[in-house]
């Protein structure tokens, strides 16, 4: 069955987290002017055979657009143990035009193909008498362990709903859409997000991220610095070892290039670092970047003669700061809006979510004050 997102935990924030940077209003991607965020969230009655916490999160920049815009964008993979699509031409043009969705590993192509459909459906006026080729951005994660992975139950309806519904506001986390179904730390993880407000060369922008956090081992779990898994390790895992991945979208609306927006990136990896993972062997650690500003006409249908501004790479400390920032914000609002989960692979366990107060108790002991 479907289920309607929730957004009634608190956040990292509302609890007291002392956490750096300002946050725009929603603390979310959605602070990024004209971007949506969308999801369907596929959750089987309990008991119910078979066992299905799955879903799709789809991310729309140009959410008003009958005809594909140009999205600058930049690509990097700390480590490559999972799949993201058009990341060839995103490397070679530096530019998306369309959506991007997060779903679990086994869905990459079905919601691929509903994204086609999608865009095929939104632009078809604006591509009026015009050749067309499509190519969205769909990223994974594995979510076997608590979803019946292999039943493929992710359908084209699904895809679409999700990214009909794609809107501005407040952005639900946790159990929900492609993070459904995830695991952090071996806890319960899912979707995050986190936003920073900066002044750079004199212009006010905003640095955005949304995690599909899937990723790390419980012993390595660090808050703000405290070896918090240490002495909050779960009760039970279901692997051996670190088994996951974690997908980072970032997104701004300053003026960058592609091949800065390669180099932002980048430091995604540094914002789960301080979360604690090394980047394991198992975990599809990848990251892409998207600037919404320089928005102009696919290039098929752009004048012969592009006209580009761009923060200097001089000025980008600030910048590359509120990523690492909102990244590692992120990953934390993920985990403490997560729900408990029953696992589906192995069955019987319950994956738990990060509990707050014991989180509380123990940035206390190092000193916070929160």
């Amino acid at each position: 069955m479907l289920k309607t997102p929730s957004m009634t935990k608190p956040r990292a924030r509302a609890l007291g987290l002392p956490l750096s940077g300002t946050p725009g209003p929603f603390n979310a991607i959605t602070d990024i002017a004209g971007l949506g965020i969308g999801f369907t969230t596929i959750v089987s009655a309990p008991g119910a055979s078979p066992q299905i916490r799955t879903g799709v999160t789809a991310i729309v920049p140009h959410l008003e657009e009958t005809a594909p815009l140009c999205t600058w964008a930049g690509f990097y993979a700390l480590n490559g143990n999972g799949e993201m699509t058009g990341t060839h031409w995103i490397t070679d043009a530096g530019l998306i035009r369309g959506p991007i969705l997060i779903t679990n590993t086994h869905s990459v192509g079905m919601v691929h193909h509903a994204a086609v459909r999608w865009m095929m459906r939104r632009y078809e006026k604006g591509l009026a008498g015009h050749h067309f080729w499509a190519m969205p951005v769909v990223a994974e994660t594995y979510d076997g362990g608590l979803n019946d992975i292999n039943g493929l139950h992710i359908t084209e309806a699904h895809a679409l709903a999700a990214l009909d519904a794609a809107k501005s506001g407040p952005v639900a986390e946790g159990n929900v859409g492609g993070g459904t179904g995830m695991i952090a730390y071996d806890r319960k993880g899912g979707t995050g997000t986190s936003s920073r407000k900066i002044n750079v060369a004199g212009r006010e922008g905003t640095v955005a991220a949304l995690v599909q956090a899937n990723h790390g081992a419980g012993r390595w779990l660090t808050v703000l610095g405290v070896p918090v898994g240490k002495h909050l390790n779960a009760e039970e895992t279901l692997y051996e070892k670190e088994t996951g991945s974690i997908i980072v979208i970032l997104a701004t609306d300053l003026p960058m290039l592609p091949h800065q927006l390669r180099r932002l990136a980048k430091r995604a990896a540094i914002g789960i670092g301080r979360g604690g993972t090394p980047g394991g062997n198992s975990s599809g650690d990848i990251f892409l970047a998207i600037s919404t500003a320089n928005a102009m006409p696919t290039p098929e249908l752009a004048p012969p003669v592009w006209q580009l501004e761009a923060i200097n790479d001089e000025r980008f400390d600030p910048i590359y700061m509120a990523a690492v920032e909102a990244t590692e914000e992120s990953v934390l609002n993920a985990m403490l809006a997560a729900e408990d989960t029953p696992s589906f692979r192995p069955p019987g366990q319950m994956v738990r979510a990060l509990p707050h107060e014991d989180l509380l108790k123990v940035m206390r002991l190092y000193g916070h004050r929160c």
